[in-house]
């Protein structure tokens, strides 16, 4: 076997050499090692990236930020330099003629020149239009070249584009036409010259792919104006460089497209800034422009005459409709001087990203399980990582597990956010090179959308293939460490050594199960979503209903500007908002905070009564909101008192909101393990899905009605696995994890099963739920069916005690409980069909209380 590669800095040496690896040297499959020039890593820096790391950007102390696609962290001098520049200077609105106005027209006109020397344009030749970003840069070229021409313009674009290129499509009156290749790109250009035009076409690309980052040819614009310059038609070409520039130089006199689209905060982290320079012998697109606004005109008739006086001065103060973002603009004065300072030049970004996208490039693709499957499905080519000219610092991957299986990309995101691991997900805003990458055909995503499919949605995998990709994409301060943190996290939760083992645990026979005795241990409803439990006092009987325990889940958090649910996952200080029901007052009592240090609310467990606080209180305003994917109606409070109460605490603006089962539209899912159901009602459904529609009689069979619980209505949880998970912590990180365990709480339970051992020698069965059928609970031996595993996510890292996020449990569980990508604990369950149909009559018979026997039985009996 061949050592896995390692990136570490030598300095004595004028390379780095992959060294052996000894913790995981074994998991590699057969590589050569790797040597690469370690002059390119920082090269040209003010200081080493370490050191530019530690005093610039402290944000990225306790992370590891691998999404700089997006938008890459600003410096900590530059917001500092922005802000002695803002209070220093007076700034005025532009469009005065004050002194404080001419002061922001001056520095506007400064960053203007700045920015085309940027990227060594020639402001002879180029002009500058400052935009909200990308999107709006390439927006405002297809307004107008559509007004240039009363027959409209033909478009044409590069699959690999943004969806902002291939939304322009929609305004081509002409028609459109995508370009599935750099071959049919050449091709098309070969035959430009026989196919003439005199309306005006429009061909769009991406300067480097923001799914993969492979670089595509910026020849295209030099040889496809010369056509036109030959011809005479009115053949344009679109860059969208906002990918490119992040890490590259762009050099505008050799690539000369005739507009180029970009995002500032892509380059700089700061600000929040587009720009759009434009070819000045490409303007007279911009002629017919209908739109104008602000200080875009010299003179303009409100009334009568339908006249107006575009200004002619430049072609940027015919295009700026309204006032400038001047200050945003001052800023990008700051980010220019600190990012040529502590970098010197794009050259040196690009050399240094690139150092480090091979690295990571080579060592990703080594990774093998134990049978030497590859861990990492690369959606690049091998020959670009290493040279700028083909490769941009971005990896477009899925993994695979060692039978060749693709492990879920949101579950592998979850795991990332607990280990502090910043990466992107999906088809990130590119859908043609995601698409052709993961073999997808249009027709195949019109019909799985038609069956519950969505952008960002956890559909994961379908028929066997990916919907999405993991990106991880560098920057300029991206260091040594962030490389091998990503790949020491891919090793350590998805490289398998030894043969997986088929089942989580052993069935547990007969013989096993003799003489065990199960009971209730805990008892806990939550009343508000995603808020802190109500634990059921011993000796107080509680009664189940068909959606649960009594009162569970029946109020929550909604977003006052959104409307949709808040969730612990995003507002982890929710767990301190402990909701408590006294049956005796009928009140739902509400206490915020640290036990020392909390406020109170009471509200009615009444729909209609109102005496205890006020009449403003009754939930009368009718609202639909959004819960686990559902479109859910809502009761919501309007009162300010109670609106105040949550916000206040939790720092969002949100209010209280009640559900009510009379108007449920919400059911459980039906059974993931049922493969008969699934082929029965294939047209209905697609994996992982639960449309709204399904027919009433399949309703009836198959699903409970819930309140605002994720999946089912009750979750069972067992002493014996949370005591056998918290010994494995322990025994993790070199035995130093005992600090780590954690409460059965976290797992948000509505029952916690234990064990009582009958005799000496006997030991606890962890997981023995995984086997079990059906628990009979209590003296009146009350039947519940036990139903699917209940998949967890980051939400089980938040301690239910204090609000704090942690490592534990999650990471432990990826490495011992992961089935099929997804992590498993505890077991869903519902009040069975028996119960609902014999005993509705008789609902006092429905209760359960802490001590109650409970009787399990297993599958296989």
């Amino acid at each position: 076997m061949k050592p896995v590669a390692s990136l570490r800095n030598n300095p004595a040496s004028t390379s780095v050499v992959i060294p052996e690896y000894s913790s995981s040297s074994s998991l590699m499959g057969d590589a050569e090692n790797v040597e690469l020039p370690q002059s390119d890593y920082g090269r040209g820096y003010s200081a080493d990236v370490e050191t530019i790391r530690e005093q610039e950007y402290p944000l990225l102390n306790e992370t590891t930020y691998l999404d700089h696609a997006g938008t890459t962290p600003y410096a900590k001098s530059m917001i500092e330099n922005f802000s002695r520049d803002m209070t220093s200077n007076l700034f005025g609105n532009p469009h005065s003629m004050s002194l404080s106005s001419q002061l922001s027209t001056q520095r506007t006109d400064d960053v203007r020149l700045r920015v085309l020397r940027f990227f060594n344009a020639d402001p002879e030749e180029f002009d500058l239009v400052f935009v909200a970003n990308a999107t709006a840069a390439i927006k405002l070229v297809a307004d107008s070249i559509r007004d240039s021409d009363h027959r409209g313009f033909w478009y044409s674009y590069h699959i690999d584009s943004h969806t902002s290129l291939v939304g322009v499509r929609e305004v081509a009156d002409m028609g459109h036409q995508c370009f599935q290749s750099d071959a049919d790109v050449d091709s098309w250009i070969s035959e430009l010259a026989t196919t003439q035009s005199k309306a005006p076409r429009l061909f769009a690309f991406p300067g480097q792919s923001n799914m993969n980052g492979r670089r595509l040819p910026l020849r295209w614009c030099k040889q496809i104006r010369a056509v036109a310059n030959e011809t005479g038609g009115s053949v344009y070409t679109l860059l969208d460089a906002a990918s490119l520039v992040a890490t590259s130089p762009l050099d505008l006199t050799s690539a000369a497209p005739d507009f180029t689209a970009l995002s500032f905060y892509k380059i700089f982290g700061f600000p929040d800034l587009g720009g759009l320079i434009i070819r000045k012998s490409a303007a007279r697109v911009f002629e017919r422009r209908k739109y104008f606004g602000g200080g875009t005109v010299d003179m303009v008739l409100a009334d009568g005459a339908q006249w107006h006086a575009k200004k002619e001065t430049s072609i940027h103060e015919r295009l700026e409709d309204g006032t400038l973002p001047f200050h945003n603009i001052i800023a990008l004065d700051s980010a220019l001087d600190i990012h040529k300072r502590l970098y010197g030049s794009m050259e040196n970004i690009s050399a240094h990203t690139a150092f480090l996208a091979k690295g990571l490039y080579d060592r990703l693709s080594v990774l093998t399980h134990w049978n030497e499957t590859r861990v990492c499905e690369i959606y690049s080519s091998s020959i670009g990582y290493g040279s700028s000219k083909f490769q941009g610092p971005i990896l477009a991957f899925n993994i695979r597990n060692s039978r060749g299986e693709f492990v879920p990309k949101t579950e592998v995101e979850k795991l990332a956010t607990v280990q502090n691991l910043q990466i992107r997900t999906g088809s990130v805003c590119n859908p043609g090179g995601t698409a052709s990458s993961l073999g997808w055909a249009g027709e195949e995503l019109r019909r799985h959308y038609t069956t519950g499919l969505r952008c960002g949605d956890d559909h994961d995998i379908l028929g066997g293939r990916p919907t999405g990709i993991l990106r991880v994409s560098l920057g300029a301060m991206t260091n040594i460490k962030d490389i091998e943190s990503i790949v020491d996290f891919l090793a350590e939760f998805y490289v398998e050594t030894i043969p997986p083992v088929v089942a989580v645990n052993p069935p547990v026979t007969e013989n096993d199960s003799v003489g065990r005795h199960f009971y209730i241990e805990s008892l806990s409803v939550f009343p508000i979503k995603s808020c802190g439990a109500f634990k059921i006092p011993e000796g107080k009987r509680w009664e189940v209903k068909r959606e649960g325990l009594a009162w569970d889940r029946e109020w929550c958090l909604i977003h006052q500007g959104t409307g949709v649910a808040l969730s612990q996952k995003r507002y982890p200080r929710m767990a301190l908002i402990r909701p408590s029901i006294d049956l005796d007052r009928g009140v739902l009592r509400i206490t915020c905070g640290i036990l020392t240090d909390s406020v109170s609310l009471e509200i009615s467990l009444s729909w209609n009564e109102t005496s205890l606080i006020s009449t403003s209180l009754r939930p009368t305003s009718n609202k639909k909101t959004t819960v686990c994917g559902d479109q859910v109606p809502l009761h919501a409070y309007t009162s300010p008192v109670v609106s105040a109460f949550f916000s206040d605490f939790l720092g969002v603006p949100c209010t209280l909101a009640r559900f009510s089962l009379q108007s449920t539209t919400r059911f459980s899912r039906p059974r993931r393990t049922s493969r008969v159901w699934r082929n029965k009602f294939r047209k209905f459904i697609m994996p992982g899905s639960y449309p709204p529609d399904l027919p009433p009689a399949l309703r009836d069979t198959c699903q409970k009605p819930l309140t605002l619980s994720n999946e089912m209505p009750i979750l069972v949880v067992s002493r014996s696995s949370v005591n056998r998970l918290n010994e494995t912590i322990k025994g993790g990180k070199n035995g130093t994890g005992a600090s780590q365990a954690v409460a059965a709480d976290v797992f948000r339970g509505n029952i916690v099963v234990a064990e009582r051992l009958v005799k000496i020698g006997d030991v606890e069965e962890p997981y023995a739920e995984d086997h079990w059928s059906s628990l009979r609970l209590g003296t009146e031996q009350l039947r519940i069916d036990m139903t699917d595993a209940c998949q967890r996510c980051q939400m089980v890292c938040i301690d239910q005690f204090t609000g704090q996020r942690r490592e534990e449990p999650f990471s432990t569980l990826a490495k011992t409980r992961s089935v099929d990508g997804k992590i498993n604990f505890g077991r869903y369950a519902a009040l069975s069909r028996e119960e609902i149909e014999g005993l509705v009559s008789d609902p006092a018979h429905r209760t359960i209380m802490v001590g109650d026997v409970v009787v399990p039985t297993y599958q296989d009996d």
